[in-house]
C-alpha cells in the first residue's frame, strides 16, 4: 500500500545524519532514489535537490506543481543522553498513534515532507500536473537553499510547502527574520585569591519552536540564567569564567550553564541566594515551566576568569538583548507580529558570543528589534553583526490554490480548513520573492513539540495528510 511507504522512506531517511550543515548525504541518497526510479534529478552547488516527474495523462496542460520541504533538521538532545548527531542514526518510537525519537528531536520536522514528496513521486495511482518535488538545505539555520535556488530550474507556478505542524490549518503568510550575534570581546586573568569555582546551572524547561511556541510564556534559560547571575553579583561579587546556553537560535533554550570564581567562605551565602532564586523561577513558571530547576555546584576550575568589568558587561549583555514578544498583530486577534529569541550562548578563546533569531512580519518592526539589539551591543563595547534576513511571505487574496485546499477539505471531512498566518519563518517568503507571481499554500500533519527532544507526530495525521495532498492534486487538471 502506497500510504506505507510513507513510513518506509521516513524510516530510512532517519538513518542518515541531516543536521543543518551536514547534509550531503540525505542529498545524494535523494538523487540516487530520483535516478533509480527513472525521474529527472538536479543537484544544485549548495546540495538542494530537484526531482521531476512528468504530468499524468490528461493534466499535460494544467500549471505545474511544486511540492517542497526541507532536508535539515534541528539536532537538540537531553542533557545526559548520549547521541553523536554527525554520524548516529535517529532511533524511531512508535508509541499508539505517535512516532518519537530517544531524547533526541525526531526530525519530522521536516522529514515528513521528503517522505510524503517519495510517496507521491513512487505511486502510479495519484494522477497529477507535472511535478516538481523540491527538498532545500539549511532551512533551520539560516534557509540559505532557499536564498541560493537559481529559479530557472523550477518552471511549476504553484508551490505547495509541507513545512507546517498542524492538520486542518492552511498557512497562507508568515513573518520575515533576521539573526543576530553580538560578541564580548574576552580580557582573561587568573582568578583572585581566596576563589573557588561553582557551576550555576538551569535545567526542566520545555524549550520549543522560537516561532511557534513563542507565544507560550515558556522560559529562556539565557534570559533567566543572566537574571540569576545579576541577582547574585549584587550580592556577592564574582568573575565570570564560562557561559553556555542552547545550541540554535531557532529553538528555545532550555538549559544554561555559567561558571564563576567567587571567594571559599561565600559558598553557604551562594547556596542561599541560588535557593530563593529557584523558587522564585518555580513560582513564576508554575504554568509554562513547572520542571525548572537551579542548582549550584563546585566546578573544576579552567583556571581563568573575565576581569570584573568584562564580566558585568556579559550579564548586562543577557540582561539587555530583546527577547520573547515585542509586539501582537492588531490585525490579526492572537497573532505574534514581532519576536526576539536569544537562542544561543557560547563562550570562545576570543569572547562570549550571543546568538538571536529576529522574527517580524513588519520590516520596520523587525529593523527597531535589530537596533535594540545593537545598542545594547554598543553600550558593552561589543561587536555587532545582522545576517541571515528572509522576507515575510504576504497573504494573497486571489490564491487560487487555497481555494482548492478549502474545497477538497470541506467534500472529505464535512468542515472548513482554518486559514492561518503565522509567526515562524518558511521558505515561502524567499520562493515568492525569486519567483513572482507564484501562487503558494503551507500545510502538513499533526506535529507536537518540534525542535525538543520530546519533538512527536502523529501517525494518522501523516496518513490523511497523504490522502489530502494526493485529493488536491487530482483536482488540479487545468
Amino acid at each position: 500500500m502506497i500510504v506505507d511507504k510513507i513510513f518506509k522512506y521516513f524510516e530510512e531517511i532517519s538513518k542518515i545524519p541531516r543536521g543543518s550543515g551536514n547534509e550531503k548525504a540525505i542529498s545524494d541518497f535523494l538523487v540516487m532514489f530520483a535516478r533509480e526510479n527513472n525521474l529527472e534529478v538536479i543537484q544544485d552547488e549548495v546540495l538542494n535537490v530537484i526531482i521531476k516527474k512528468p504530468a499524468s495523462s490528461g493534466y499535460e496542460n494544467a500549471p505545474g506543481v511544486i511540492l517542497q520541504g526541507h532536508m535539515d533538521m534541528v539536532c537538540e538532545k537531553n542533557k545526559d543522553k548520549v547521541h553523536d548527531f554527525t554520524k548516529d542514526p535517529i532511533t524511531l518510537r512508535y508509541i499508539d498513534d505517535m512516532i518519537y525519537a530517544d531524547n533526541t528531536t525526531l526530525g519530522a520536522d521536516n522529514g515528513i515532507a521528503i517522505a510524503l514528496a517519495m510517496a507521491i513521486l513512487t505511486s502510479d495511482d495519484v494522477k497529477h500536473p507535472s511535478l516538481e518535488v523540491l527538498l532545500t538545505v539549511d532551512e533551520e539555520s539560516g534557509m540559505t537553499g532557499a536564498n541560493a535556488l537559481n529559479p530557472e530550474n523550477i518552471s511549476g507556478r504553484i508551490l505547495i510547502n509541507m513545512d507546517s505542524e498542524e492538520e486542518g490549518t492552511l498557512l497562507v503568510s508568515c513573518a520575515g527574520g533576521s539573526r543576530t550575534t553580538t560578541t564580548l570581546k574576552a580580557d582573561w586573568q587568573e582568578p583572585e585569591n581566596g576563589q573557588e569555582a561553582y557551576t550555576v546551572a538551569i535545567r526542566g524547561l520545555k524549550g520549543g519552536h522560537s516561532g511557534m511556541e513563542i507565544d507560550k510564556g515558556r522560559g529562556n534559560s539565557n534570559k533567566l540564567l543572566g537574571r540569576v547571575l545579576n541577582g547574585i553579583y549584587k550580592e556577592i561579587p564574582f568573575q565570570l569564567s564560562h557561559l553556555s546556553g542552547g545550541s540554535k537560535t531557532n529553538a528555545i533554550p532550555r538549559e544554561a550553564d555559567a561558571v564563576i570564581f567567587a571567594k571559599a567562605d561565600k559558598f553557604e551565602a551562594l547556596l542561599g541566594i541560588i535557593k530563593e532564586w529557584n523558587n522564585a523561577l518555580k513560582n513564576e513558571s508554575r504554568f509554562t515551566d513547572p520542571e525548572v530547576t537551579l542548582a549550584l555546584t563546585k566546578a573544576d576550575s579552567n583556571g581563568r576568569a573575565l576581569s570584573t568589568d568584562c564580566t558585568e558587561k556579559a550579564i548586562s549583555l543577557m540582561m539587555t538583548i530583546p527577547n520573547g514578544i515585542q509586539t501582537m498583530s492588531g490585525s490579526i486577534k492572537g497573532l505574534v507580529e514581532s519576536s526576539s529569541n536569544l537562542g544561543v550562548v557560547a563562550t570562545t578563546d576570543e569572547g562570549i558570543v550571543f546568538d538571536a533569531s529576529i522574527r517580524s512580519s513588519v520590516g520596520s518592526l523587525k529593523e527597531y528589534i535589530k537596533e535594540q539589539a545593537y545598542a545594547a551591543a554598543k553600550l558593552a563595547g561589543a561587536d555587532f553583526n545582522a545576517h541571515g534576513e528572509y522576507p515575510a511571505w504576504e497573504y494573497n487574496p486571489n490564491s487560487r490554490i487555497r481555494e482548492v485546499f478549502q474545497k477538497i477539505y470541506r467534500e472529505k471531512y464535512g468542515k472548513e480548513a482554518e486559514i492561518v498566518a503565522i509567526h515562524a519563518g518558511v521558505e515561502c517568503g524567499l520562493f515568492g520573492e525569486k519567483m513572482k507571481g507564484l501562487d503558494m499554500i503551507s500545510f502538513g500533519p499533526d506535529m507536537y513539540d518540534v525542535h525538543t527532544p520530546n519533538e512527536h507526530v502523529s501517525i494518522s495525521s501523516i496518513k490523511r495528510t497523504y490522502e489530502y495532498l494526493a485529493a488536491v492534486l487530482e483536482a488540479l487538471d487545468s
